[in-house]
Order: structure tokens, then sequence, then C-alpha cells
């Protein structure tokens, strides 16, 4: 929102301008194409039931759907993270382009950028949001976009190939359909789940292998159907802390029971970043070098402040037999310094083991970012980049960091359940 528009009396033409604005200086709207659509696409007209200054939020997200424990199934997706897909993608004016996970607006933006000469088409699994994109869609003019009620993991009903398949719900594989539908020179843009962290990652299609030609961090909800995959959670002390598990479930549990009643061991890795930074990269970084690597979250309602992590609705971790270290910070003035906190009978070594990585990281790979490779279940160890190699039902995921044959990791292949 810009300083100029009075939000209590702004119109939703001024609004729209002012959100499109803040994306472009921003730089989250990098293209014309991109712009223009932004410009032209009432987003309020899709989220009818939010006040207009919600709406045009250019971060936040309007909930459309919840389920029964008041947890949200459906949305129209926030305007920055809508952009940077797009960006992503690439789209241009005479392009096919399919959409899983519809909303309506998402869909109206994307007919703006391929135009008449192209063609939309968006499916979900759910008939509440497929009924509601139709009519908003009819309502707005955008009636040329296609909505189909299906599953995703079977692809695009009687579509053809595309030339852009845009994800915009979280999902844990990659199904065959996807790929099967795409041209041979399309690009399929998937918020993909990866040993827990979600990224929108822009895959082109190489031959039968998906090369990744950006990622970017983004939160959506998660995929319904055939192609649904919940993370397991190992609760600690109670319910108050618990770890998350997309893959790598502990041999035994139970070793961690007791586990915060050890003496805490802080390490401190004298690797710093400015408040502003962003360390993303770090993230990755450490789901990729780390075998037991895995998430934790601290519930809001229990909190004892017995634990410290960075982020305690998901924070970085590392699990090794019966013991753990998860990360933390602390503050000098305008940057913030990483460390860890270890319990466990091994706190020493688990605890030092996840500070030397912080440490890899800050030397070898602070200004790199991964290339994540998608390839066929099917494909041989041996006909794989060097990398992290994470196994999901569909595919094998690689995540490979420039000079990463001064450290394969090629030997450990994280099995997905």
């Amino acid at each position: 929102m810009t300083e100029t528009v009075e939000e209590s009396t702004a119109s939703a033409e001024d609004l729209r301008t002012a959100m499109t604005d803040q994306l472009v200086r921003a730089g989250t709207i990098r293209s014309k194409e991109v712009e223009a659509a932004f410009l032209a696409v009432a987003r309020h007209d899709f989220a009818p039931d939010a006040p207009l200054v919600e709406a045009y939020a250019a971060h936040e997200a309007v909930r459309t759907k919840r389920d029964e424990y008041g947890i949200a199934i459906s949305s129209v997706s926030a305007p920055d993270i809508q952009a940077m897909m797009l960006e992503q993608a690439q789209a241009q004016v005479g392009m096919r382009v399919g959409e899983v996970g519809s909303g309506g607006y998402n869909a109206a933006l994307l007919a703006e950028i391929v135009g008449p000469e192209g063609s939309v088409v968006t499916i979900d699994i759910d008939s509440y949001v497929t009924d509601r994109a139709r009519t908003l869609l009819d309502a707005t003019g955008y009636g040329r976009v296609e909505v189909f009620l299906a599953d995703a993991e079977h692809g695009l009903p009687d579509h053809g190939t595309v030339d852009r398949l845009m994800v915009t719900v979280g999902a844990w594989d990659i199904p065959p359909a996807w790929t099967d539908q795409l041209a041979e020179d399309g690009r399929l843009i998937v918020p993909l789940r990866m040993r827990g962290l979600t990224r929108s990652v822009a895959f082109d299609r190489d031959g039968d292998r998906l090369v990744s030609r950006s990622a970017e961090v983004c939160g959506f909800v998660t995929m319904q159907g055939e192609g649904e995959h919940a993370e397991r959670l190992l609760l600690i002390r109670g319910k108050e802390i618990a770890l998350r598990f997309d893959d790598g479930w502990p041999v035994d549990p139970e070793a961690l029971n007791g586990v915060f009643d050890t003496e805490r061991v802080e390490k401190w890795s004298g690797v710093s970043v400015a408040r502003t930074e962003p360390f993303t990269g770090l993230q990755m970084w450490l789901a990729t070098a780390l075998d037991g690597f895995c998430l934790m979250a601290v519930d809001a309602d229990l909190d004892t402040g017995l634990a410290a992590p960075q982020n305690k609705q998901s924070n970085l971790a590392l699990l090794d037999g019966d013991s753990f270290a998860y990360l933390t910070i602390r503050r000098d003035g305008d940057r913030a310094e990483f460390g860890v906190h270890g319990y466990g009978p091994h706190a020493e070594q688990v605890a030092e083991a996840l500070a030397e990585q912080i440490r890899t990281w800050d030397r070898d790979h602070r200004r790199d970012e991964p290339v994540i490779y998608a390839y066929p279940i099917s494909t041989p160890e041996t006909d794989l980049p060097t990398g992290r190699v994470i196994t999901k039902r569909h595919r094998r995921i690689v995540i490979s960091w420039p000079h990463e044959g001064q450290a394969d990791h090629r030997t450990t292949n994280d099995k997905e359940n």
C-alpha cells in the first residue's frame, strides 16, 4: 500500500494500482506482461467476501474455504506469491497454460498474459472450488478459461499438451501426468516439498528429466487426493515440542524420551546475517547436507520457554539417535549470529555437527543456489548427478550444489514413504 492511498476511501482501482506499484518497486513484478495483468484483473471480484483493503494486501492470502478444524484448504494466494510464480513461468501470448488448483484469480491473470490467442485450463479436486471459480470467471469476463473437476494426480483431462503448467497447491511429488502433458520445451512451476522445505521451483523439461531454473520460498495449502502426503510428528516433552519429518522417521523414537532433562549444550558458529538478510540458502543447504535433518515446532499455547529456536513454528533441527540439536540465534546490533542448542547424551557431537554445516555453508555456498533435478523413479542411481537424492513415489529429486564433487552426497538416498 502506498502512502498516497487513503485506505478508508480508496476505490478498488486505486488499491489495485497501489498493490501493483508496490510489487513492481519490490522487484517481485519484473515484466510488463505481469504488471499489465495485475492492473487489468479486479482481484476483489475473486474475493467478494473480503474487505477491499484485505483483497489488495500485497502479502496476504484470502482464505476461501476451511476444513472442520478451521485449517485453510483453499485460498486466493497472496499477490506477491502469484506475481513471483508468474514471473517464473514467463508465459507468452498464444501459449497453452494449465493450472492445478483453482481459485479463478490466477487463471484470469494467466488469461490476460496469453491473450485470446492462447488458452488456459484450470482443475481442482473440490467441486466447491471449481463451481466458485467457474462462476467468478464467467462474471468477470474470463469465460474462455476452461474449468474442470479432477484429481491433479492424473493431469489435465482431455487437453493435450501445454507450454506451461502452474501448480498452485503444495505438492510432495511430481506425477508422470504432469510431464507427459508438458510440451518438449515446456515449463512446470510447482511448490515442491523437499525434506520439509517448500520451494516454488520452475522446472524446464529436458527429455525425461526436469531441471530447475529458479527456486523461491513459498507456502501453499497442501495437495489433496492421490497426491496427498502428510508429514509425521514426533511429540517430545508432552505436546509442547514436535519434530516434523517428511522422511527419515527415527529408528527408535522412544530414545528421545526425557531428552530435555539433559543439560543443554550451546555452540556458536561465528556466522551471522544482517537482520533483513534472507538465509533461505542455509535452510536448503542443511536439508541437503544432514542425514538426520528435520523441522522443529513449539506449540504456542504450551510454550514454557524451555526451547529457544530461531523460528518456533518451523525451525531447522538435526536428530541423531538419542540426541538432537536445533538452530538458534543471538542478536548483536543489526546482525544475528547462528548458533545451536543440543540435548541428549551426545548433545556435544550433534550440536557441533550442525554448527559445522552452518560454517560450511558460509564458507562454500553462501552465494550459491542449488540446481534441482527431477528424474523418473526408474532412473538408476548411477545415472543421477551428484547431490542429495530424495526418492519419492514417482520421482527421484536431486539437489545439487556447485562444487558438489568436493563433497559427494549421492551415497545418501532419502526414501520418502
